[in-house]
């Protein structure tokens, strides 16, 4: 659990009330943009570098932004599967976002979504299956008319097939090892680009060798197929989970163009 002040997502929903909220508001603004973020870790952790610090990024760019801190298998091979828990919880967050954009003082026909890594593969979820049945729930009966679908995604090297080029640890953390075919492509999201999906912009490095470039490469040629607009931006140099490349180690020289291109990028589509 990240330190920064929190809440929780719902006070008794056994499910939501599992996840929690770290809110990012900009004070001085009039219903400004705002921006979900989802922090990575594999389905069995979330990581701080990849939430706290992205949400001041976007402060930064005068966007307000939310982490969420859902829940993952801190158990590995011997926890449960978690699906759709995770996925419950980030499109609820979206929906109530939405719903209380006035109380909350954000605008809501401009709110966004930013995973990384497996939260990319939850940002995908947000993005691609906002109206699948057994992802929205609603405990308290409010968010019936309520939209869960993103004005914009940003994907962070996600993790985005569970067949090719998956990254076994996230969905064995999500789904558990007993796992169908069917149940398998049904979150691999190259299979599942939505045709209603939001703009979107990935990123990843060709020497990631935790969750291979093809993961974007694959989700990028569906959403070219959708005619899904889109922006895809590949490095060649940098390893796996280096955030906003700035903190130790993961400062590689040249990818940290990210944050620039996906500025320009959201600018554009009016955050």
């Amino acid at each position: 659990m990240f330190s920064e002040p929190s809440r929780l997502l719902h006070p008794t929903d056994p499910v939501l009330s599992q996840a929690r909220l770290y809110e990012y508001f900009l004070e001085d603004a009039e219903n400004p943009a705002c921006v979900l973020v989802l922090p990575g870790g594999g389905y069995g952790n979330v990581s701080h570098q990849e939430g706290p610090p992205v949400a001041g990024w976007l402060n930064s760019l005068g966007i307000s932004a939310v982490v969420l801190e859902y829940t993952v298998n801190r158990e590995g091979e011997n926890g449960r599967p978690i699906y759709p828990e995770p996925q419950q919880q980030a499109l609820y967050a979206m929906r109530t976002l939405r719903a209380n954009a006035a109380k909350l003082n954000i605008d809501p026909q401009r709110i966004g979504v930013i995973g990384f890594s497996a939260g990319g593969h939850l940002c995908a979820c947000v993005s691609h299956g906002f109206d699948r049945p057994d992802c929205l729930v609603d405990p308290d009966g409010t968010l019936g008319s309520v939209s869960a679908r993103p004005d914009a995604a940003i994907l962070c090297y996600p993790v985005i097939s569970s067949v090719d080029y998956a990254h076994v640890g996230s969905f064995r953390n999500l789904l558990g090892y007993d796992v169908t075919p069917e149940k398998a492509d049904f979150i691999s999201w190259e299979k599942n680009a939505h045709p209603d999906a939001p703009p979107s912009f990935l990123w990843h490095t060709a020497e990631d060798a935790t969750v291979p470039v093809e993961n974007t490469y694959m989700l990028a040629t569906a959403l070219q197929k959708n005619k899904t607009p889109h922006e895809v931006h590949v490095f060649p140099h940098g390893r796996h989970g280096l955030g906003l490349v700035t903190i130790g180690d993961r400062r590689v020289p040249g990818v940290g163009q990210w944050r620039s291109l996906a500025e320009n990028w959201l600018m554009r589509l009016g955050f």
